[in-house]
Order: C-alpha cells, then structure tokens, then sequence
C-alpha cells in the first residue's frame, strides 16, 4: 500500500497510528498504548467500539445469512426510520458512502432540472471526489463547478442569480466539517433556500457530519427544507454507508417503475450488516431525545474549551456545532476557511502528538468528536489534556499564534 494505508485523512508523520483493537470509547494502538478515542472516525464512530445492542444486530444478521442479492425487510424499517427521523426526507435510497450520496443527489439535481452548472463553497469537502480545500483536488468529478466563500451571503446569493437558469444546484454543509468545524449561519441557509427558490435551481444539504447534530439533523435545527440531504457515517453503525433523499418529487427519477428511470446500481447498497445494524442504531440507541442529550453536551464541552483557551491566547478557539468542534490558532471570528489562510498548521502538530501522549487520541486536523460511549470522566479528560497542552505550550503559542 502506497504510504502503508489505504486512506490518506489517517496517515501522519513519522506514522500513522496502527490500531489492533477497540472498545467502548477507547482503542488499543499496536504497541499496547491505550487512548480514549476522540477522533471518533470523523464522527462516523457515534456508538462507541462495543454496543452490545450493535453487535447483537450484527451476529443476528451473519446467523440469518448476509448476501442475498434481494431486498429484506430491514432495509424498509431503515428507510422509514430515516423518513420519520428527518423532516426534509420524504423519500430515500441508499448505497455505499457519503461521497456516493452527494453524486448521486447532484445526478439528481442535474436530471431533474436539465442544467450542467454546480456551486459549492471554497474549503468544503463532499467526498473523495469533491474536495474543495486549498484550491480543490486533481481527483474531483469533472463538473462544472463554481465556488462561493461559505457564508458570504450577498456574495453567494449575487452568484446563485448571476448563474440562473444554468444553475443546477447548491450543495452545502450546515457546517464544514473538513474544513475547521466551522458552523452556517442561519441567514446564510435561508438566503440560500430563497435563492435557489427563485432561480429554480436544488439546494442540497450535505448532513453527512451533521444530521447527528439534534434530533431532526441540522435542517431541522435551523428550520430550513432543503430540496435534497445527503447522509452517511454514523448511519451505518460502524459499516459502509450512504443515503440520499428529499422531495417525493425528485427522488421519483430514481423509481425503476418509470421507463425513464436513472440508474441506481450497487452490489452492497442494501447490504445486510449496514441496514440492521443501522436501524438498531437509529431506533433503538441514537433516539431523538439522546440526540438532543449529545447535542448539549457537545455545546457545553466546546464552552469549557474556549474557557481554558482563553486563559491561554486570544488567538486560541475552538469552533464547532454539537458534539464536533476543531481547535483553531487565530483570533477573531471564523466563518469561512479564508478567516484561516494565515493559521499556524506545525501547531496542530503539536496539539494532536500532546493530546496522544495525554491518552486522548483527537484528529491530526484538531478536531474533536463525542460518542455515545462516553461519560463525564471522558469529557474531563479531553479538557485536561486541553488544559495541559495549553499551560505546556503556552509561551510558543503566544509566540507562533500571537495575542496574550
């Protein structure tokens, strides 16, 4: 394997870290080292490494047989589960990933409207093959995109107008998740929504982070209906998974009863594993009122760090929506990945490796994410070890990032 591992956001120098296994919140490296697990695989790891429930669901599953190459009746009870759950879906599909559910939704929006032109926000990352950081990526879909700066809203909204009856679509992230933690503001969303209202273009919400945020998903929280969302990560309770849905209207394209129905193939977009376990998950264990739970604990835990950075560097602060958030060595108020072009990048080095050596394994990024696993022991061991690196490196963050 090129670099030793086959995916690129878990490599870092001098290497990266080699699990052997995992349990409740925590994992054990390949030389015995323990850590609590706070990368929480990008927010993809909400149960925890150990849920009996999950794992319950899972032997079932391998006992009642795993590739049947036919519909099942789990996969109904997900479908509905996620259609209940979230109030802009109204009808759904799945498949493999969230990069899959994002090229598929925007297949979508190009069908139904006939148009070729995409806008998506500098610094967003939609997948493997729609990243949009540091000037975007040679392995992008070749699609006619056209970047915004994320909540810029007359910017944003003068493009949507400008672009028109060309414009296809809007894809969004409530908040940018790769790109800092960084949150939407409301009046951004909603000028959005008016705006492609008016063009007659889709707007896609992108909740593959944030549909864990609250109940109902980020659209619900900020009470805005997206034409299309897109989900992922966590659904699948561990395994592969993708969802796309929206409007009856639109998701009607994807119906093999019409003769002039889109394509929608994949071997494992029913797979047996992600359905059961992930309407257990959803069901069961991630209910809205335990969504609602780790939405506030998140905000508290995020307001207890920016009470510790404080005491460091008013150039220190972290941002973030619920139960994600990323540290950021710059002061000020972050709304887009531009307010962080001049950021000091060797100091989240030293973050990651400082919190690794506290026993809290974090992304190399900064970011932080909570699980279900966790307990208030947990939580204060992410802000001493926060604490720790703050009164160790204070003098060379002051010194790097500036502001006393």
């Amino acid at each position: 394997m090129p670099g030793g591992n086959t995916r690129s956001a878990l490599h870092f120098d001098p290497f990266p870290l080699y699990v052997a296994e995992s349990f409740g919140a925590r994992i054990r490296d390949a030389d015995d080292h323990i850590y609590l697990d706070a990368l929480g695989e990008f927010t993809a790891g909400l149960y925890g490494h150990s849920d009996d429930r999950i794992q319950n669901s899972v032997i079932e599953t391998a006992k009642r047989g795993v590739s049947n190459g036919a519909p099942g009746e789990v996969e109904i009870k997900l479908a509905n589960a996620i259609c209940d759950r979230f109030p802009a879906i109204e009808s759904v599909r799945f498949c493999n990933s969230g990069t899959e559910a994002n090229l598929y939704a925007l297949t979508l929006a190009r069908a139904v409207t006939k148009r070729s032109k995409l806008i998506a926000f500098s610094g967003a990352y939609h997948g493997g093959i729609f990243v949009f950081g540091g000037g975007g990526s040679s392995v992008n879909a070749p699609y006619d995109w056209t970047l915004c700066e994320y909540n810029n809203t007359a910017s944003t909204v003068a493009t949507i107008e400008r672009l028109g009856n060309e414009l296809a679509a809007v894809i969004v992230e409530p908040m940018m998740s790769n790109g800092g933690c960084i949150p939407a503001a409301g009046e951004f969303l909603r000028a959005l929504r008016s705006a492609c209202d008016r063009v007659g273009a889709i707007l896609i919400f992108d909740e593959v982070v944030t549909s864990r945020m609250g109940a109902g998903g980020a659209h619900s929280l900020f009470d805005i209906v997206p034409d299309l969302v897109t989900l992922g990560k966590y659904l699948g309770a561990g395994f592969s998974f993708g969802a796309f849905g929206g409007r009856s209207a639109i998701m009607e394209l994807m119906n093999p009863r019409k003769p002039d129905a889109l394509p929608h193939a994949g071997t494992f977009n029913n797979n047996a594993f992600s359905m059961s376990a992930g309407f257990v998950g959803l069901s069961e264990i991630f209910t809205p009122a335990r969504a609602d739970e780790l939405y506030e604990t998140g905000e508290r835990l995020r307001e207890r760090l920016n009470g510790l950075a404080r005491t460091c560097s008013s150039s220190v602060q972290f941002t973030g929506c619920g139960s994600a958030m990323n540290i950021h060595f710059v002061g000020g108020k972050i709304s887009a990945p531009e307010d962080l072009v001049a950021e000091p990048r060797d100091l989240f080095k030293l973050f990651h490796f400082d919190l690794m050596e506290a026993g809290v394994y974090a992304a190399r990024r900064g970011q932080i994410n909570l699980s279900l696993a966790m307990v208030p022991d947990d939580l204060d061991l992410i802000a001493a070890s926060v604490d720790r690196f703050f009164k160790r490196r204070v003098d060379l963050i002051r010194a790097i990032a500036g502001a006393h």
